[in-house]
Formats: C-alpha cells, structure tokens, sequence
C-alpha cells in the first residue's frame, strides 16, 4: 500500500478523534492572538507525540517539526500551516458544541483547520522514518486579518530548517463534501486598507457659503472612487474598492469640518494595487481641491494575493486525485476573499486548497463569517490525507523541488 493510501485509511480511523478535537476547539473559541486555551491543547498533543514544539511564536503560534530518526542535514524541508483563531461573531446555532464564549465564534472553520492539523501531526509521526525530509507543521494565530502570518515569520518560523515550499488547505462549507479546489495560480485576492482624513472648514447649518462641508466633500469622493475600477483597471482584471465606513459630523445643523473614510481594496496583483491606491489618492486631492478642502491618504498593506506555484498545485492535484478521484477535482474564478497563506507561499511557493464541507443530500450550509456557519465533519479525514500526503509526496520527490 502506498504512503497515500496509508495516510488516507489511518485518517479515516482518526475520525471520532477529529470531531471531538474540533467540537472542543468549537466550544472554546478564542480571538487573534488570544489563542491561549487552543495553543496549549495543540502543544501538549504534539509533545505526547514526541515532538520538539515551540510555542508563543507570533504570539500564540506553535511549531514542531516532524523528521526521521536519522536524517541528513541538508534534507528538504516543507511547511504545513493550519490557522486557530476566531471571529467576533456571537454563534446563533442551536448545537450541543456551540460556543460557550459570549460574542466570539468558529465562523469560518479554524477549528476544524486546527484539528486536521493535530491529526497530520499524529499520522506524520508514525511514520516519520518513511519521509525523505522535514515538515515543519505551523499552528497560526491571528489569520482573520490580524497579521499572524507576518508575526510568525518575523519571529524566525522560516528559519532553519527553511523550508522550500509550503502547503495548507481551507475548508469551504459552500463546496460539495470532499471536493478539492486545487488549481495554479491566484486563489484569493489581496486584501489593503485606505483610510482618508478630509479636512474642511465647519460652520452653521444655515450658512454653508461660509464654510467647506467635508460631507460634501467626502461624498464626491466616494462616488469618484467607484470609477476608478470602471475607468483606469483592465476591465478583465477582478478588482475591488469598498467604502466601508463613512463617519463625520455630530448634529444636524452643524457642518462638520471633518471625515473620515476607511476602505477595504481587494486585487490579485501587486501592480494593479498599487496602481488603485495612486488613482485614489490623486482623486481624493482632486476632489478635494475643487472644493477648498485638504486630505490625508494612509495606506495599510494587508494581506497579500493567495497564488499557488504550478509545481505545487500540480503535486497537490496528483495526490488529490489518489485520495478522491479526478472528477471530484474542481477550479473556481479565484475569489476576492483573504488569506495570509499567501505570506507562506510568497517565500516557500506551494499550494493552498479548499476542501468542500457541505452535505450534498442536504441544504446549503451558511456562509462563513456567518453566526450560522457549520460544515460536515466528514471532510476531516480527507483534508488529513491530503496534506500529510502531499507534505510526504513533496519531501519524496526531487522533481517536485
């Protein structure tokens, strides 16, 4: 029997544990960076594996690596990454594992990730003695847009032993059960933020000829924005600016002199974000010229786009393909969500995936970041599979590296 089929058996029996690894990460949510309760649950199972772990890696992060007994120093190394946060979101299902924490919820799977994470560590070891290298398995704080990736890899998680490529799946709970996405290229968009500070000159509500309304000003402006993406981006080129919040002004008959925007902007390329933030900054101080106002532009890089390495995507298609079958082997349009994955791949190309989660004979589940977001443990074992089989696949394989 192959690696593969080894790890795709042992996962299936690990099922009953991964549901309650990840009904009790689900019952016990914790936010980025505050991931104490998950971390330590996470640390003391590898350290009953034997591994080596280091915790409080960005943080909250943890890391052990998994290796053979005897191995040469320079073997490969690949790293998996699972992320452990959740969201601000107070749960509304009515489940014997809901969240027991007031106002925090698993909105978006990071419990099952977390899981599936414990259950490759244990399959990994088992079998270290057959891997031709390191994995280095990666638990991450702080993925819901709080830069938990970045603080990882400023706190040395790259360091030696580096690893050469990087791995990771995301559950999607609007996919068919046990579908994988895996396809080269962009998958998720990057993710910035725009804020804009307009300054005008406030006044009474009765005489606005003596004054510069920064509501008025702020409003041309959002409105210009929106023909940014129309009129200076490829119209084949999926591209986003979002007005998200718009604040000024505290009483009906007082003309503020202050606004402020804040915006998310969403691409798959460098360029062309910031080819978004030049265009808005230079409409901004337009608009804001034309009136008499002034303006102040702060840019905040975020998240960058999630793209998949053709050899990495290729090598995940291959063992996907073992586990599930080609016809349950998908492509989507890549979607204008974030994921700091992206900061792994940037520096160790590989592959991120997406595993379906949603009953087929049953309806649709919610989407995520909603209070009603759940998904169909079944998947658990095949996103164990997957990527213990594609870490042992990469390390076995030179042409892959």
């Amino acid at each position: 029997m192959s690696l593969t089929h080894t790890f795709q058996t042992e996962a299936h029996q690990l099922f009953d544990q991964l549901v309650a690894w990840r009904r009790d990460f689900h019952r016990h949510p914790e936010l980025g960076f505050q991931e104490i309760r998950t971390a330590t649950v996470v640390a003391e199972h590898l350290r009953s594996l034997g591994l080596e772990v280091t915790t409080g890696v960005g943080k909250t992060g943890v890391v052990a690596v998994v290796e053979a007994d005897t191995l040469p120093p320079d073997a490969p190394t690949v790293l998996v990454r699972f992320d452990m946060d959740a969201l601000p979101i107070q749960e509304e299902n009515e489940l014997p594992y809901r969240s027991q924490t007031p106002g925090v919820m698993h909105a978006c799977g990071h419990d099952g990730h977390t899981a599936i994470g414990m259950g490759v560590a244990q399959l990994l070891n088992q079998h270290r003695n057959q891997l031709a290298g390191r994995v280095k398995l990666v638990f991450q704080p702080a993925e819901e847009g709080l830069g938990g990736a970045q603080a990882m890899i400023a706190e040395g998680v790259l360091a030696p032993p580096t690893p050469q490529a990087s791995f990771g799946i995301h559950l999607w709970s609007r996919l068919p059960l046990n579908t994988l996405v895996i396809q080269p290229g962009p998958l998720m968009a990057g993710a910035d933020r725009v804020d804009l500070v307009v300054n005008g000159v406030g006044g009474h509500g009765a005489m606005p000829h003596e004054t510069v309304d920064a509501v008025v000003v702020a409003s041309q402006i959002v409105l210009a924005w929106q023909t940014i993406v129309s009129r200076n981006i490829d119209p084949t080129t999926p591209t986003v600016i979002t007005v998200g919040s718009f604040h000024a002004g505290t009483i009906c008959n007082v003309i503020a002199a202050r606004a402020e925007l804040s915006c998310s902007i969403r691409s798959f390329d460098i360029a062309v974000r910031d080819q978004l933030v030049h265009r808005m900054r230079a409409v901004a101080e337009g608009v804001c010229a034309a009136y008499g106002a002034t303006c102040e532009l702060i840019f905040s890089p975020a998240v960058l786009p999630t793209i998949n390495s053709e050899a990495g995507a290729a090598l995940m298609r291959k063992v996907g393909t073992q586990l599930v079958g080609a016809s349950q082997i998908a492509t989507i349009p890549p979607a204008m969500v974030g994921e700091d994955m992206s900061e792994f791949l940037m520096r160790a190309p590989g592959c991120y995936a997406l595993v379906g989660a949603s009953d087929p004979a049953g309806p649709l589940h919610s989407p995520h970041h909603s209070p009603t977001f759940d998904f169909d443990e079944r998947m658990l074992p095949t996103a164990v599979a997957l990527l213990a089989s594609t870490a042992a696949t990469y390390l076995a394989d030179p042409t892959t590296r």
